[in-house]
C-alpha cells in the first residue's frame, strides 16, 4: 500500500510540472541540449577529449540559463535584443560596445533644491531643464554639447556602469559637477537603464566569451565547463529570428504561439530524423563582437519570413489542420499538427534547419576560439567534479524553476 502511495504521489508531481507552463522555450530545451552536445563533435582533435569527457554536463546544463530566469531579472534580457526598437537595419544608431550603447540609452535625472525631478541626460532633454540644471541664462546638452563624448563616456564609465546590478542607481553630484564643469546644488543625482529592457543578447555574448576564455587561462575547470554550456545556450538564442523582435511571439500580428512552434515543435519533430548535423570543423572567429552581431543580424533579416509564412499557411489550412492534441507525461495538450509543422519547415526552405546548423558551429567555434586565446592550455590532465558551493548553485536554480514564474519579459 506505502509503495502504491508513494507512486501515486510521483504521477500526480509530475502531471503538476507537465501542466504548468515551460519556461521560455528558445529552441527548447531539447534544442538547447541537443546543440551543446552536437557542438562537441565539431571540435577539432586537441579538444575533443576534454569536451567528450564533460559532454553528459555540457549538454544538462545547457539550460541552466532559461533556469536562471526565474531567479534574477538581470536573466531575461541576455536572451534577446529587440532590434527593431532602434529603426531599420543596419540599426546604425545602436552602439556595437557594451559601455558605449548603455552610456547612450540611461537617462540621469537630478532631483533639485525644491525637490523636482529634471532629466539632465538622455532623450528629450528640453533647453528649459538644460537652464534649470546649469544655473545659467544659457542651454547645454550635457550629452552632445556641453561635455564631450569622451569625457561623458569616462564619467559614465566609472561613475554608472559599475551599479549595473543594483537595484538603483545613485549618482554623487560633484562627480558629474566635475564633468559639467559648474557646481550642481541639489539633493540627488540618479541614472535609469533603458537598454536593458529591449535586450543585450550580442553584448551578452561577447561578456561570457571573454569570461570562457579567462576560465581557460586559469584553468578552472568548473567554470569552463559552465560557461561552455551557458554560452552555447546563448548563441542559439542569437539563431533564433524571434529572438531579435519585439514581436517575439507574433503577439503584435495577432500570431501568439509562433515562438514555441518556429524554435521548439519543429526542431523536436525533424531534428534527429532529418536534420544533417555534421556540420564541419569548428572555426577561429577572429573578430568576436562583430561575429556575433553578424548571427543577430542575420537572424533579424529572417522575422518577416518567418511571421508572413505562418499567416499564409493558416489562411490556407483548414483549423483542424493546424492543432491537435497530444500526450505528454500523462497529460493532453494542444500543439501544432505535425503535417502543419512539416508544411511550415518546408515553406521557408530550411530556415530551422540551417539556423540550427549554424547554431551547432558557432558553438564549437566559440569554445575553440576561447581556447586559443587563453594560449592553448593542456586540457589531458584537467578533472572536474562539482564542488559543493556548485551544487548549491544547481539547487538554487532548481527551486527558482518550480516556483514558476520568470522575473523579466516572458516570451509565450
Amino acid at each position: 500500500m506505502k509503495i502504491k502511495l508513494l507512486f501515486l504521489l510521483f504521477l500526480i508531481s509530475i502531471s503538476a510540472i507537465a501542466a504548468r507552463p515551460e519556461p521560455e522555450p528558445k529552441w527548447g530545451f531539447f534544442g538547447h541540449r541537443r546543440i551543446n552536445r552536437l557542438a562537441v563533435f565539431a571540435l577539432p582533435p586537441e579538444l575533443i577529449p576534454f569536451y567528450k569527457q564533460n559532454i553528459e554536463y555540457i549538454t544538462e546544463h545547457a539550460v541552466d540559463p532559461d533556469k536562471r530566469r526565474y531567479a534574477t531579472r538581470h536573466e531575461a534580457p541576455r536572451h534577446f535584443i529587440d532590434l527593431d526598437r532602434y529603426g531599420k537595419a543596419p540599426f546604425e544608431t545602436l552602439p556595437r560596445g557594451w559601455n558605449e550603447a548603455l552610456a547612450q540609452f540611461t537617462e540621469v535625472y537630478l532631483v533639485d533644491m525644491a525637490g523636482d525631478t529634471v532629466k539632465v541626460v538622455g532623450e528629450g532633454v528640453t533647453q528649459f531643464e538644460n537652464n534649470r540644471l546649469m544655473g545659467l541664462g544659457r542651454t547645454r546638452d550635457l550629452n552632445e554639447q556641453g561635455i564631450a563624448a569622451k569625457d561623458y563616456q569616462q564619467f559614465f564609465n566609472k561613475n554608472i556602469l559599475p551599479q549595473y546590478y543594483e537595484e538603483i542607481w545613485q549618482v554623487a553630484p560633484d562627480s558629474l559637477a566635475k564633468v559639467v564643469g559648474t557646481p550642481l546644488p541639489c539633493r540627488s543625482i540618479f541614472a535609469k537603464d533603458h537598454l536593458s529592457e529591449h535586450g543585450i543578447l550580442p553584448y551578452n555574448l561577447l561578456q561570457v566569451q571573454r569570461r570562457l576564455t579567462e576560465a581557460f587561462y586559469t584553468r578552472n575547470v568548473p567554470a569552463i565547463l559552465r560557461l561552455s554550456a551557458e554560452i552555447g545556450h546563448y548563441i542559439g538564442d542569437a539563431h533564433v529570428p524571434l529572438h531579435t523582435t519585439k514581436n517575439y511571439n507574433g503577439q503584435l500580428t495577432d500570431q501568439i504561439g509562433i515562438h514555441g512552434f518556429w524554435e521548439s515543435r519543429i526542431p523536436e519533430l525533424f531534428a534527429d530524423k532529418s536534420y544533417d548535423n555534421f556540420v564541419g570543423a569548428a572555426e577561429y572567429i577572429k573578430d568576436p563582437q562583430s561575429y556575433y552581431w553578424n548571427i543577430v543580424m542575420e537572424s533579424n533579416s529572417l522575422v518577416d519570413s518567418v511571421l508572413l509564412i505562418e499567416k499564409r499557411l493558416k489562411q490556407t489550412l483548414p483549423a483542424d489542420a493546424q492543432f491537435c492534441f497530444e500526450e505528454r507525461l500523462g497529460v493532453t495538450i494542444r500543439t501544432q499538427c505535425a503535417e502543419f509543422a512539416e508544411a511550415y519547415q518546408e515553406a521557408m526552405s530550411g530556415m530551422v534547419e540551417n539556423r540550427w546548423r549554424s547554431s551547432i558551429r558557432a558553438v564549437s567555434s566559440a569554445w575553440y576560439t576561447a581556447w586559443v586565446d587563453a594560449g592553448k592550455p593542456e586540457l589531458k590532465k584537467l578533472n572536474f567534479s562539482p564542488d559543493e558551493k556548485e551544487l548549491q548553485e544547481m539547487k538554487a536554480l532548481e527551486a527558482s524553476l518550480k516556483k514558476g514564474r520568470i522575473q523579466g519579459r516572458e516570451h509565450e
